[in-house]
């Protein structure tokens, strides 16, 4: 299985009314086809109600576990709302310096 569906299979933990995993390995350096390595992922949960930023970053962090490992997941953006500040949010990410040039 791949390291994007185990990471959705263990976001589906927050129990998130929105999900989306992103895999962005493909703008950073020493991309080849299949790789993953860079990650984006927006969740929108209740579970994070009460939570300040690093609380909600915590638990994601909690439920990846062993994936954010050496040789698995190299880098992880984490997008993490309650419902009702999620509508509007730019969840865009900057280029990589050392993405691959066209």
């Amino acid at each position: 299985m791949s390291l994007e569906q185990q990471l959705i299979e263990r976001l589906q933990q927050l129990s998130p009314s929105h999900l989306e995993v992103v895999n962005e390995s493909s703008g950073h350096g020493g991309y080849f086809p299949g790789k993953e390595s860079h990650f984006k992922v927006i969740v929108v949960s209740e579970i994070f109600a009460g939570l300040r930023l690093v609380q909600r970053h915590q638990k994601i962090y909690a439920v990846a576990g062993d994936l954010l490992s050496p040789g698995k997941i190299h880098a992880l953006a984490i997008h993490a709302f309650l419902p009702e500040e999620w509508q509007g949010q730019d969840t865009s990410s900057p280029n990589c310096a050392h993405a691959p040039k066209s």
